[in-house]
């Protein structure tokens, strides 16, 4: 282990994120109340121009007519990317009027640590002129070729950031890959196109302590396709997916949530090293296999997760 220690960001249970238009209030309400741990009402993609003010005036609303937390959930809003004019009236309007009652902010195409710096400056100063007491997070989506080739510096660029999200959608137009849908595989590939670009964003995020997390799915109408993108993020360490739609909220649950079993193999791993460690002995055996320090630290992440659902039920 080096002798560097990056303290994690602040965790929260992120199995499943729903994605909410900001130009359709008529589905706040059924965000609210659903399974999905966290919930992003959305300002950018899913808007068009023309109703971009006043989907910003529906998530303001929202966010202060509705109890989010009371609820369970993490709320979030993806505000339009700083390359747009939208992005300051996002920022100083929804954080003035309901930055006490905001979790998160989720920054579109960052592309350079710069962008997430501004970012963090201006929740600075609205905070500290509004006198919130909370502090509100910085989520990111890594979705451009610039974003991906600066991941590892994004990932140190503030001590608000918490996760970063793979937007597979643009990050395809960006690299200009052949795709056959939003998050599905193309044929012509042997295997997983986008493994390698997810391990990288993954790496960066498990080295400074931040949650990875993987995006759309674009066909609602495959589960089984659902579950296996999930299951092959979760495989590399990815720690929950959004959902576009409310089907899609139980799959996400369902991947990245731990087994009963495998928690309760895992708690057993820990009291095998506990009483192995009273003897004075580093490792130990447990159902004829060999387990260490390295398989306790696993271990610990599967109780911890476990801890954290159990939460919020």
């Amino acid at each position: 282990m080096s002798h560097l220690r990056i303290e994690p960001a602040r965790q929260r249970l992120q199995r499943s994120e729903l994605a909410v238009p900001g130009s359709n209030p008529a589905l706040f309400a059924k965000a609210l109340t659903g399974a999905a741990d966290y919930v992003f009402l959305d300002l950018e993609d899913a808007v068009a121009p023309a109703d971009k003010e006043q989907a910003r005036v529906n998530v303001i609303r929202a966010l202060q007519e509705h109890d989010w937390r009371g609820h369970g959930k993490t709320v979030c809003v993806r505000v339009n990317g700083i390359d747009t004019h939208y992005f300051y009236r996002d920022m100083v309007d929804v954080v003035e009027q309901a930055g006490d009652r905001l979790d998160v902010v989720l920054v579109p195409k960052v592309g350079v640590p710069g962008d997430v710096y501004l970012t963090d400056a201006l929740l600075t100063q609205i905070e500290a002129a509004r006198g919130f007491a909370n502090r509100i997070g910085i989520d990111v989506l890594i979705e451009t070729a610039l974003g991906m080739a600066n991941v590892e510096a994004i990932a140190q660029s503030s001590p608000r950031l918490e996760a970063m999200h793979f937007g597979v959608a643009d990050y395809a137009a960006s690299m200009r890959a052949r795709t056959v849908s939003i998050g599905g595989l193309n044929p012509d590939y042997p295997g997983d196109q986008w493994h390698a670009s997810i391990t990288r964003m993954v790496v960066a995020c498990r080295a400074y302590g931040l949650r990875p997390i993987d995006g759309p799915y674009g066909d609602f109408n495959d589960p089984e396709g659902f579950l296996a993108s999930a299951r092959r993020g979760a495989a590399l360490g990815i720690q929950g997916k959004w959902a576009i739609h409310p089907s899609q909220v139980d799959l996400a649950n369902q991947v990245f949530t731990p087994p009963e079993a495998e928690v309760a193999r895992a708690r057993r791993i820990l009291e095998a090293l506990e009483a192995a460690a009273r003897e004075g002995r580093g490792a130990a055996q447990l159902d004829g296999r060999m387990i260490d320090a390295a398989s306790a630290r696993m271990a610990q992440n599967i109780v911890d997760t476990a801890a954290a659902i159990a939460g919020r039920s």
